[in-house]
């Protein structure tokens, strides 16, 4: 009963600090147990002044002088001397003014920081500073450091940690024992005793590998848990038709790579049997997932039986319904597939509705709008959803039960994610990687370029539209300051004067849907020669005249994110070139250079995940649920460990009936990751 306290009960927590507490998600007990420190400052080696070294440092000394002045528009910086036996040193914070009436004159603090070569003086830089009184008497430790807001800081959250820490101490194990004694792991009770208060590196490291194996088993559990679920439901068999498949691919204006015939059978093979299947198509940017996906559209079809195909928006769904009636309508399936948005008008979903009804619509592709209650999918045989991590999981739900059985479920995903951690995320799911590029496809050329460097960088791209190309230009976002020269509403307005001779449109979310698919037809006709966006265009877009891609901010976005865009040029006859605008002159980061010379979405995902440690699997709120706190993605030894551990609890036919907690976490889990 204690988890579920109140922490307003807690000591020291009163009505107006409850509501501080709520803005981090924080109500009870159990929530602040669950709130696992962000980072943590060493003050356990503390150095004497006079023998510091660059690098970071931790000192104990005594404030003796605090300052703090305006340099400039915008930037303040904060001076203090810290003194010891031994010396003193210089201390800098730049934008934390509340530094100089924080800290008090004559008095003693662990100060953690930076030491550095700044204008020829040595200081550290932006240090943390905590009362050396706060620490256990002649001690000092690993602080942990939170997520904090302008209302609640790290100490206040420490504070209330200590005041819980008897209830953590008596918490019960949440695993089996032979799992915990088998991995030595720590008991569930200490682990979380020491990732709030560690005493010390190595057992702050052993609380995270517990907590992290923990974190990986429920989710290899909830994901094995459900294909088991998944191979017992019956799905409606499609036979492979030998001579349908010669003449779809004869029928294609390019040829099949390798990895399509190889992805495209083990498909087939799946649709054949009542075990429904549940296959993810994994594939870079223009590696041909739609291709695959029709073909199996096409043996569907040829049964008498209905394919849906799930698009996150409806920009997408348009290019789809266009493009899987170029690739089937040569068989004579093109009159079959229908197109249902919510953007469309209230006869047209009428006509929809009864094309439906009549069996007429066999292959129905569109966004969310698939799922309203008057669609009748009896026969659905094959489900399509195309970039699936994007959908909700009822979303994704409620298409499944319109069929009324079990359909075959195939998954497209552009979000290059290492193997390893595919099958660790998507355990229920069986993987298909799609690993080359077209015949003929040239890799796109990117560039990084400084602010200096835009004059002639425009000179350069007005050569190539004077040729005939077409040019995106993404923004971080659609409006800002009026300073503030990424957003896309800024951008479109210069740029409609630096290219006077060029016809320029601006695409963003806030447009209503007829205006965005206006805007999008006028630049695919090449009406337009620059079409200026936010990220809606991320995935999905095919314009081939398209061989310019231009994104302001490049910092802002993330690795995966800027490979994906890129990968909406170059995807005609003609080389693409991308083109990362930098806002200052800083050398850019290594996953920006690492940009200028992989074109692999795979070889970038690992490195992504090598760069970012423990974190989110795709970034976006959404998917917090599948967020990895602890676990860094690259430990596949701990990941196989867990994973293996799971397969062994469902051999043993243990019950999670015996493990409540377990079983709360386990069931939370697989509907998340579940896809049925």
């Amino acid at each position: 009963m204690a988890l579920v306290k109140s922490l307003e009960e807690v000591r020291g927590v009163g009505p107006r600090m409850v509501e501080h507490l709520q803005t981090l998600g924080l109500s009870t007990v159990s929530d602040l147990i669950d709130y696992y420190p962000r980072h943590y400052e060493d003050y356990s080696q503390v150095t004497p002044i006079q023998n510091l070294r660059p690098g970071h440092v931790t000192i104990e000394a005594t404030i003796k002088q605090v300052s703090g002045r305006y340099v400039r528009r915008g930037m303040h910086i904060t001076e203090a001397i810290a003194s010891d036996e031994s010396g003193s040193v210089r201390l800098v914070w730049f934008n934390q003014a509340y530094r100089a009436s924080g800290l008090k004159q004559n008095q003693t603090y662990f100060v953690s920081g930076r030491y550095e070569l700044r204008r020829q003086r040595f200081a550290i830089m932006n240090p943390s500073v905590e009362r050396a009184s706060d620490f256990p008497v002649n001690t000092a430790r690993l602080l942990p450091v939170y997520k904090e807001n302008k209302h609640v800081s790290s100490r206040q959250l420490r504070t209330l940690v200590q005041e819980i820490l008897p209830i953590i101490d008596h918490l019960g194990e949440t695993l089996p024992a032979w799992v915990v004694k088998d991995h030595e792991l720590l008991p569930r009770s200490r682990a979380l005793h020491a990732i709030h208060a560690p005493r010390s590196s190595h057992e702050l490291d052993q609380a995270k590998r517990r907590l992290g194996f923990e974190e990986i088993f429920t989710l290899g559990l909830a994901s094995l848990i459900n294909k088991r679920a998944n191979d017992s439901e019956q799905a409606l068999a499609i036979p492979f038709n030998v001579e349908l498949a010669r003449s779809f691919v004869k029928s294609l204006p390019f040829r099949l790579t390798d990895a399509q015939r190889k992805v495209v059978w083990r498909i087939c093979q799946d649709m054949e049997h009542i075990r429904p299947m549940n296959r993810l198509v994994e594939g870079d940017v223009g590696s041909g997932k739609t291709a695959v996906a029709a073909m199996a559209s096409v043996m569907v079809l040829a049964k008498g039986k209905r394919v849906a195909l799930m698009a996150p928006t409806e920009l997408l769904a348009r290019q789809h319904a266009k493009t899987m009636r170029d690739f089937i309508s040569p068989l004579g399936f093109g009159e079959r597939i229908l197109l249902l948005t919510g953007g469309m008008r209230f006869k047209e979903k009428q006509r929809a509705a009864a094309a439906i009804a009549s069996g007429q619509a066999g292959f129905l592709i569109g966004t969310h709008a698939l799922i309203q209650d008057k669609i009748d999918m009896h026969d659905l045989a094959l489900i399509i959803i195309d970039e699936q991590q994007r959908f909700g999981v009822r979303q994704r739900a409620r298409l499944l039960a319109k069929a009324g059985h079990m359909p075959h479920v195939l998954s497209l995903s552009a979000t290059p994610i290492p193997r390893s951690l595919a099958l660790t995320i998507y355990g229920e799911m069986d993987l298909s990687i799609l690993d080359e590029k077209p015949v003929g496809r040239l890799a796109v050329i990117t560039k990084l370029v400084s602010p200096t460097e835009r004059i002639r960088l425009y000179k350069e791209i007005d050569g190539q539209l004077a040729a005939g190309r077409q040019m995106f230009v993404v923004c971080p976002h659609i409006s800002g300051i009026e300073e503030d020269s990424r957003a896309a509403e800024v951008v479109y307005e210069r740029l409609t004067k630096d290219f006077p001779h060029r016809k320029v449109d601006l695409l963003h979310g806030r447009m209503k849907t007829d205006e965005k698919t206006t805007v999008m037809e006028r630049f695919i006709s090449h009406e337009s020669d620059v079409l200026v966006s936010t990220t809606v265009i991320e995935v999905g877009v095919d314009v081939p005249n398209a061989t310019i891609m231009m994104i302001e901010g490049a910092e802002h976005f993330g690795l995966a994110q800027l490979h994906q865009l890129r990968g909406r040029v170059g995807r005609g006859i003609d080389q693409g070139y991308c083109y990362l605008l930098l806002e200052g002159n800083e050398p850019p980061s290594r996953r920006l250079r690492a940009l200028e010379t992989m074109n692999d979405g795979f070889q970038l995902a690992e490195l992504d995940l090598n760069l970012r440690g423990p974190g989110a699997v795709y970034g976006t709120a959404q998917h917090g649920a599948l967020d990895l706190r602890l676990v860094p993605l690259t430990d596949s030894k701990l990941i196989s460990e867990a994973r293996d551990a799971a397969e062994k609890f469902l051999e043993k036919d243990e019950s999670l009936l015996h493990y409540k907690h377990l079983k709360v976490v386990v069931d939370r889990l697989r509907t998340i990751t579940n896809l049925n």
